[in-house]
Order: C-alpha cells, then sequence, then structure tokens
C-alpha cells in the first residue's frame, strides 16, 4: 500500500518492542492492509535504532528517536512488557544526533516531563532537574535539525508548558509546527495553552474509558469534553500500543489496527463523520511529519 492510501495513521505505537517478538511483521502487514500507517516510537538508545529497522522493511511505517523520561532512571519496571527495564541513561546528542540523519525518521521522542513515578535514591528535585536537562538536549537536537518533538508529558503541565517556552521562546503567527502532546489528557486550559504555542493535541484509547462515576457527579470537566472541543485540524489519533487498548478490547495488547476506534470515537464526539476524522488527522499527520512525503 503506498504513502497516498492510508485511512489511517496511528502516530504514537511502539510495535517494535518485546511485546510483538513472536509475531511483529504479521502485526505490521496486518495494519498496512488495513489501511492503517505508523509511527514506531523509540523510548531509549535500542528501541530507537530497532524502531529505525522496522521502518526500512515497509512502506507506510515511520520511526522516532529519544528518551522517555522513565528510561532515564534505574528501577523502573514495566509489568506489561516483557523484559522491560529502565535504563539510567543519559542523553546523548551525538548518538540520537546520527539516527536522526535517517530518512525514515520523523521527530525526535518521546521525551518530557514525567512526575508519575518515583524512583529509590532519587528526590523529586533531582528527577525534575533531570527530565528537564533530558528534554532540552532532545528539543535542541530536534531544532538544529528543523524536525518535530513528541511530548510525554504526564502530571506536569505547567512545568513542561514553562520549559517549552524556555526553549522555543513565544509563539508567532506563521510560525512551524513543533510537534504533538503525546496521549493528551490533560484539561481544556493545558490544550490552549499547548495550541497557543503550536503544538498538535494526540489522542488515544483513553478517550473511550468510562469516566469516573464521580467526576461525572461532580460535573467535572471530562476528557471527551476535551476532544469535542478540540479543533479537528489540531489534532491526530495515536494508540500506543501495545499500552492503553480502547474499550471493547481493553485488558488485550493492543495493536495500531485499533486507531480505527479512536478515529471512531473521537467522529462520535464531534458529530461529524468517520471519514472526516481520517481524512482530516491524517493530513495533519503529514503536515506536521513533512518526513513522511519521502516514503
Amino acid at each position: 500500500m503506498g504513502t497516498d492510501e492510508a485511512m489511517l495513521i496511528d502516530t504514537h505505537c511502539h510495535v517494535h518492542f518485546n511485546a510483538y517478538k513472536d509475531d511483529m511483521d504479521d502485526v505490521v502487514r496486518d495494519c498496512l492492509s488495513k489501511g492503517v500507517q505508523m509511527v514506531t516510537i523509540g523510548t531509549q538508545k535500542d528501541t530507537s535504532a530497532n524502531g529505525i529497522k522496522l521502518a526500512e522493511r515497509y512502506d507506510g511505517v515511520w520511526a522516532t528517536v529519544g528518551l522517555h523520561p522513565s528510561h532515564i532512571f534505574a528501577g523502573y519496571h514495566d509489568e506489561g512488557e516483557v523484559q522491560f527495564k529502565s535504563r539510567n541513561e543519559s542523553f546523548d546528542p551525538a548518538y540520537y544526533g546520527e539516527l536522526l540523519k535517517h530518512p525514515k525518521v520523523v521527530a525526535v521522542g518521546e521525551m518530557g516531563l514525567d512526575y508519575h513515578y518515583e524512583y529509590e535514591g532519587v528526590s523529586p528535585e533531582e528527577m525534575k532537574e533531570r527530565e528537564s536537562s533530558a528534554f532540552e538536549a532532545g528539543a535542541r537536537l530536534a531544532i538544529a535539525a528543523d524536525l518535530p518533538v513528541v511530548i510525554h508529558c504526564r502530571d506536569a503541565h505547567d512545568d513542561q508548558i514553562a520549559l517549552i517556552e524556555k526553549i522555543w521562546g513565544p509563539h508567532e503567527d506563521g510560525a512551524p509546527i513543533r510537534g504533538l502532546i503525546h496521549c493528551f489528557t490533560g484539561t481544556k486550559r493545558d490544550a490552549e495553552r499547548y495550541l497557543a504555542l503550536g503544538f498538535m493535541l494526540a489522542f488515544g484509547g483513553s478517550i473511550t474509558y468510562p469516566p469516573r462515576k464521580s467526576d461525572v457527579k461532580e460535573g467535572k470537566e471530562l476528557l471527551t469534553d476535551v476532544v469535542k472541543w478540540a479543533p479537528l485540524d489540531k489534532i491526530v489519533v495515536e494508540t500506543d500500543a501495545p499500552y492503553l487498548t480502547p474499550v471493547p478490547h481493553r485488558g488485550e495488547r493492543n495493536t495500531p489496527a485499533h486507531v480505527k476506534i479512536v478515529a471512531e470515537k473521537v467522529a462520535e464526539l464531534k458529530g461529524i463523520g468517520f471519514d472526516e476524522v481520517a481524512a482530516a488527522t491524517t493530513a495533519n499527520a503529514r503536515r506536521l511529519f513533512r518526513r513522511m512525503a519521502n516514503g
């Protein structure tokens, strides 16, 4: 399937991870046959390099390179990923700089601030400083290469936005899009601030999950409210496969093919047709990841 025939683009998946070690190529071919193209997201040195190797084998598959904040520290284990262990890795601009020269690399990331986890022997102050330093190094590399960034932010939107403003400065009308906010689950206020800076919002399986009854009862703003409000020309869809599997497959291993469920939910929430969502989000992804035009 050629790059012009994509029905949907999963802008964030990890189909090159160990969760697919037994059927990786089968999964990729199945997704491509269904009109779903994908961006494999690097999280540290090995997964960044392996994502490129997978992308080399297929038209309609691209890669990013970057250092996830969890890999900056030791001691974080992901029970959902076979043999996953955080690496205590420092961001190496020379290593990642070589990787991003590959024409299939469309962005730098995922990287950002994540205050959700604690790490043994690491104070909150040290954690924040190390995450901020790694993010800035990755951002500077992306700027020098004229590539967008894929931002992972959890429980840290105020600090993340302040760091973006420090690095890029104030947004000016007509400035190029700088990246996307992966798996956006923040508030409308957070969304407005990211959009004002020139970023896109990426929505995934989380938008299909039922809200907490207490939030509904108290009339709190829901993620689905943000999806309804978000401008269609500023959003993309993703899966984060093998994680965040959407309803009705929650509990199963996720796959990029499930990005269709996410797009269907966006269409439902916005009261528009699926084809309109598919066309818009695919066009948005191509506009953001300019290197896609090269194959």
